[in-house]
């Protein structure tokens, strides 16, 4: 729509004018005072270029590992504990198996607040909910890295 029209005469008047100004649009989010002060951090950007690269990262090594654990090492019946002692024997599979949980579940954890983020509507809620996320991120990955580190084979 132009912000000017034309009259019979030809001429062209302007819709806005000093006596006429264009209408102000509202934010869709106007400022409160309870609203924090933006940091004006690129937090998300680092969280959006970390979901891209991470996935990239994650599929290779999850279709990496499907490949070796079912098609290459016998399938799903070889598999057992003298197979995963044999497997992390080797620094090469215990790194393996690391990053892709350490990758698994921080790319998890960052989609997931990210959801919370979107439909947590309360402020205490999100907040709740991100510390449990993070609680939970936290203890999976250092349960998850004290097992590949401290495997004994030979417990009985």
């Amino acid at each position: 729509m132009s912000a000017e029209t034309t009259t019979p005469a030809t001429e062209t008047v302007s819709l806005y004018d000093v006596d006429n100004p264009a209408p102000v649009i509202a934010p869709p989010r106007a400022r409160t005072k309870k609203t924090p002060k933006s940091t004006r951090t690129n937090f998300e950007l680092y969280g959006w270029l970390f979901m891209r690269l991470s996935g990239v990262v994650l599929v290779v090594l999850v279709l990496g590992h499907l490949l070796i654990q079912l098609v290459l090492d016998g399938g799903v019946s070889k598999i057992g504990f003298a197979f995963v002692a044999g497997r992390w024997a080797s620094p090469f599979w215990q790194a393996w198996d690391l990053v892709m949980l350490w990758l698994a579940m921080l790319h998890g954890a960052n989609g997931l607040r990210t959801v919370i983020n979107d439909y947590a509507e309360r402020p205490k809620t999100r907040f709740w909910l991100k510390n449990l996320l993070y609680a939970a991120t936290v203890f999976t990955v250092l349960l998850g890295t004290l097992v590949i580190f401290t495997f004994d084979p030979n417990i009985r």
